[in-house]
């Protein structure tokens, strides 16, 4: 486990996935994995959507959601545990945008940029993707002070390809799991 570097919080936005086996549970497992995590803290996830591969499409639909955290973690720290818990969780990286059993992307952190060959902030094809712009709509608010909140309503405003993805059902996360989410 990697101890956190900084006392300032940050929230992060994540993007979440899943195509194989239990879809939602594992969807929910990695949640119930960031909330756990002691530097960071789930504060709102989206509704579930069902989606259409992109990209390599010969695959089950994904699951699709997006979920705001609170961390103290900095953004190569965050990406660690967000592959920590994919590996936890069962993901196999054989196929380029192939089927998995979990996919979790670091989207955004407070408005930091990030070029490197391990971490792009913000997530470079966040914009282009109905996957990720839906979900993250549902918890992105007005008063979020990075630009994010303008970013996704412009970038939803002119994509194609929103009839790819369908409300699946509403998270239930954390009341079922019966933790606090704080």
């Amino acid at each position: 486990m990697i101890a956190h570097s900084t006392s300032e919080s940050s929230e992060a936005y994540i993007a979440l996935g899943a195509n194989l086996g239990d879809r939602e549970q594992t969807l929910l497992e990695a949640l119930t994995l960031l909330d756990a995590h002691p530097h960071i803290s789930v504060l709102r996830c989206s509704a579930l959507y069902e989606t259409e591969p992109v990209g390599y499409v010969d695959q089950p639909a994904f699951l699709n959601m997006a979920t705001a955290v609170q961390t103290t973690l900095l953004p190569e720290q965050l990406l660690t545990e967000l592959l920590e818990i994919e590996t936890r969780l069962g993901r196999v990286r054989d196929i380029r945008w192939g089927p998995r059993t979990v996919d979790l992307d670091l989207l955004w952190m407070d408005g930091e940029t990030s070029d490197t060959e391990r971490l792009q902030l913000p997530h470079p094809r966040m914009g282009e993707r109905a996957f990720v712009l839906v979900p993250l709509a549902d918890i992105v608010t007005e008063d979020e002070h990075s630009g994010l909140y303008t970013f996704v309503q412009s970038s939803l405003s002119v994509l194609d390809g929103k009839d790819g993805i369908q409300l699946w059902k509403t998270c239930n996360w954390p009341i079922e799991s019966g933790l606090s989410g704080s």
